[in-house]
């Protein structure tokens, strides 16, 4: 039995945990850094300041935390991150966009191309995937949220583009900049 301690079993597998969620926190803390440096620090007045607050309330990520990454957008010392896009081709010639959030321009460059060589790729100019993309809003809704034409018609009226309803559920399409409206409405 030597060397089966189930307090050191704990030990370690809460440590590895710890390290995973912490991680996960940092990043979501920088997301919500740049949303509110982009825009208004309220939640309620920017929408990619909103989506950030969710997906880290998702995570269980403590309220003190989040306002702490929010305040700190709103102090002058704060790092500066900016957003960088990237595209190119994959194996076999598949277009990718790549969103980047960064501190460091260069050491980003450089990662992803690294990153596109390995896998058989190549990065590609600015503008030579991009148009292949559209940049659109979806709200996902189980099957028991409705019946397809009340769904339909609910969307229309809230402003949505396009609805598919099959077996698995209801998903709505709407502008980007209109998502946070449009679930709004539907809600």
């Amino acid at each position: 039995m030597a060397g089966h301690s189930k307090f050191k079993n704990i030990m370690h597998r809460k440590g590895r945990q710890d390290a995973v969620r912490s991680k996960m926190f940092s990043k979501l803390s920088k997301e919500i850094t740049v949303a509110a440096k982009m825009g208004d620090p309220d939640p309620d007045a920017n929408p990619r300041l909103r989506l950030a607050v969710n997906n880290a309330k998702a995570q269980s990520m403590p309220k003190d935390n989040i306002q702490r990454a929010i305040n700190k957008s709103q102090a002058g010392d704060a790092e500066s991150y900016e957003e960088i896009r990237y595209e190119g081709y994959g194996p076999a010639g598949v277009a990718v966009v790549v969103e980047a959030l960064t501190d460091n321009r260069n050491r980003s460059a450089s990662n992803v191309r690294s990153y596109f060589t390995k896998c058989g790729g190549s990065l590609g100019e600015t503008g030579s995937v991009s148009f292949m993309f559209d940049r659109v809003g979806e709200i996902v809704y189980k099957p028991e949220a409705g019946e397809a034409d009340a769904v339909l018609e609910a969307a229309i009226e809230a402003g949505a583009e396009d609805v598919q309803s099959d077996e698995n559920g209801h998903t709505i399409y709407t502008a980007f900049e209109d998502l946070n409206e449009v679930g709004k409405a539907l809600e």
